[in-house]
């Protein structure tokens, strides 16, 4: 039997759990990004016990994912290619204008909604100390023009975004990755993080609360990784980047993205800084450790403002080696003046 087949007995099994409306409506609900038993309780009109019940059913025959997210747990269409691919071609034939799904689809965007109000409230209450920061270094549009140039335009199958925040990367990247997850350990930057995507219409990402020292994710799952901004908060940069390393499929590619030294004590003492900035020596010492092969790094300059010190933003790529068959990559430092 093929990998991609199921056994007649599971092929039943996923049938019957899929063949009653309420957990057809669950199914076509969460095809659509991560919910709540209280959020489809919300949709469905529907009791918290009743609602637990067919996701238990749901789950049991492999057709949805559940994760834990401190007190909460969020549901998704699964990940697994054969379960998730029969429950999304199902679901192409279900009859969108269906009175019912209308209804549903309806109180999904009343959620949906109702989230990024949350989260616009929460990113407002933090934007003062954020623009602070970005104010010191070149804009953001600089930095993702940057990001692309070093990622490339090409396709792949599976991208990881450690502390994701604003998931921003997540949205930047997502017309190349047919399946994107962003971690963060701070459940108001997932709720922020959540919004955006909702807001931008990709289905193909989700969000989950995790550490970046023990990532919720399997080993050798990802094509692409990334670290942006995160690792000037850490007190141990080498132990994250060695579980991103973890994370990836051989040949897949690190992303690091940070500040170059810096002497901005303010920034230890107001925004919880622990590192003023990596050289190219640390940072390409730590992904060597990781068992990586650093392959490109890129400089975004401030622009000089009245003498003040601004921040130096670098990003660091790096590969596993496994399985490269490729002429090896020459391994050039770019500088960009923004």
């Amino acid at each position: 039997m093929s990998s991609l087949q199921l056994q007649l007995d599971q092929m039943v099994d996923v049938l019957k759990a899929v063949a009653e409306p309420s957990r057809l409506r669950i199914l076509a609900l969460l095809a659509r990004g991560d919910l709540t038993v209280s959020d489809l309780t919300t949709i469905l009109g529907q009791s918290q016990p009743r609602v637990s019940r067919h996701l238990k059913l749901l789950a049991e025959a492999d057709l949805i994912d559940r994760y834990q997210e401190g007190a909460w747990a969020y549901f998704r269409l699964a990940d697994n290619v054969i379960s998730g691919d029969l429950a999304r071609g199902l679901l192409a034939r279900l009859d969108s204008a269906d009175a019912l799904v209308e209804r549903d689809m309806e109180r999904l965007s009343q959620v949906k909604s109702s989230r990024q109000e949350k989260a616009a409230a929460y990113f407002s209450a933090n934007a003062g100390s954020w623009d602070q920061i970005r104010k010191l270094h070149v804009p953001e549009d600089a930095v993702e023009v940057a990001l692309k140039k070093i990622v490339g335009d090409k396709p792949f199958q599976a991208m990881l975004d450690v502390g994701t925040g604003t998931g921003r990367l997540l949205e930047l990247f997502a017309p190349l990755y047919l399946r994107g997850v962003g971690i963060d350990i701070n459940r108001d930057m997932l709720a922020v993080a959540r919004a955006n995507l909702d807001l931008a219409a990709i289905g193909n990402a989700q969000v989950r609360q995790g550490d970046v020292y023990a990532l919720p994710v399997e080993r050798e799952s990802f094509d692409l990784v990334t670290i942006h901004q995160v690792l000037h908060f850490l007190d141990d940069p080498l132990a994250a980047i060695r579980e991103g390393a973890r994370a990836l499929r051989p040949n897949g590619r690190l992303l690091i993205v940070d500040f170059a030294p810096h002497r901005l004590e303010f920034l230890r003492e107001e925004h919880a800084h622990l590192r003023l900035g990596f050289s190219d020596e640390q940072m390409l010492g730590w992904m060597r450790d990781a068992g990586l092969e650093p392959e490109k790094t890129l400089e975004l300059e401030p622009k000089a403002t009245n003498g003040d010190q601004g921040l130096t933003v670098k990003l660091w790529l790096a590969r596993d080696p496994r399985l490269l068959i490729a002429d090896p990559v020459s391994k050039t430092i770019e500088r960009v003046s923004a």
